[in-house]
């Protein structure tokens, strides 16, 4: 199957939104997590990030099919080197600095809201960043 970071992101942010409101802490957090590096990796394609046309995987196995703990600062690399990135810009400090994706085997007792809300919160700031991509034309 073909990626597609722009819908991979809307249904994970949806289905991370639900979990969130039902309590189900620790997928919210994952879902987050994922949510962001979809949007974001939708950002760079449209900033010049390669793709496999193919299977739509970014090309640079080494630095771009990484994920949003990564992703996070790597998508700065694309934005600024674009004629239109400068009103797409993220918080410096990566919020996901604490989160990785092996965390979905954790055990759910050690999530709480306290952690999973700064990542729901970085989460919204993708999704704002889509909406206005989408609305500019850029996606």
């Amino acid at each position: 199957m073909q990626a597609d970071f722009l819908d991979a992101h809307q249904r994970h942010l949806d289905d991370a939104e639900r979990l969130f409101q039902s309590g189900r802490l620790a997928n919210a957090d994952h879902l987050y997590g994922i949510a962001s590096e979809c949007g974001l990796k939708r950002l760079m394609v449209a900033f010049g990030m390669a793709v496999d046309t193919l299977t739509g995987d970014p090309t640079d196995v080494n630095k771009d099919r990484k994920h949003v703990d990564v992703i996070w600062a790597r998508y700065e690399t694309y934005r600024s080197g674009h004629h239109k990135g400068t009103g797409y810009p993220l918080p410096a400090s990566n919020p996901f600095g604490d989160w990785a994706v092996n965390q979905r085997y954790a055990h759910q007792g050690n999530f709480d809201a306290a952690r999973v809300q700064p990542h729901q919160a970085a989460a919204q700031i993708v999704c704002e960043l889509i909406k206005k991509a989408s609305r500019e034309g850029l996606i």
